[in-house]
């Protein structure tokens, strides 16, 4: 396993942050091409974190003995918008944006490989999500065993948490800079 794998890596290594460091992350709003794709982009970005959280205080609620229907309503409803948000955010990348993006700067190309690999990696740990969610969905229903499998979910949402906010971190750090740089008319 690499250094650079999504579960291995604490950043992008500074090669690949060559632009941030012309286009700091405490200037961009108010860089002029900061309104339009990059809020939108970085917005989409803050409602996988805000999911993420809410998921995690509904967890916590239950395991305090919280209502377990409440908690089961709330988990299909964030989980699935979670996964489904997700995966359409990851093919509209993978399929419009770092396509046209990777031609800007070829310094950047290992970086996009990255962010591709992050988006595989992230195929089976939401798959894993799933997973550990119908573990807890499906015990609403038995105290003690609600309580081991929203136990073990909690555990999981917080790996899960620190991948997913690994990866926003540093797909906002290359790709925000570029377009600042370049225009979102650029890519369009």
């Amino acid at each position: 396993m690499s250094t650079l794998d999504l579960k291995n890596r604490t950043g992008l290594p500074d090669a690949l942050r060559v632009l941030l460091a012309d286009y700091p992350r405490d200037l961009w709003a108010n860089d002029p091409g900061f309104h339009g794709l990059v809020s939108f982009w970085l917005d989409r970005h803050m409602s996988f974190r805000r999911l993420l959280a809410a998921m995690t205080e509904e967890t916590e609620r239950l395991l305090d003995k919280g209502d377990p229907q409440r908690f089961g309503s709330r988990l299909s409803r964030l989980g699935s918008m979670f996964v489904q948000d997700l995966h359409g955010h990851h093919m509209i990348e993978d399929h419009q944006y770092f396509p046209k993006l990777i031609t800007f700067d070829h310094r950047l190309t290992r970086g996009f490989d990255i962010l591709d690999k992050d988006h595989q990696a992230l195929d089976g740990l939401l798959n894993d999500f799933v997973g550990s969610a119908n573990q807890v969905l499906t015990r609403l229903d038995d105290a003690a065993a609600r309580q081991t499998a929203a136990g073990g979910f909690h555990g999981d949402l917080a790996r899960l948490n620190g991948l997913i906010e690994r990866h926003l971190t540093d797909e906002e750090d290359l790709i925000v800079p570029v377009i600042l740089k370049f225009g979102e008319d650029a890519i369009h």
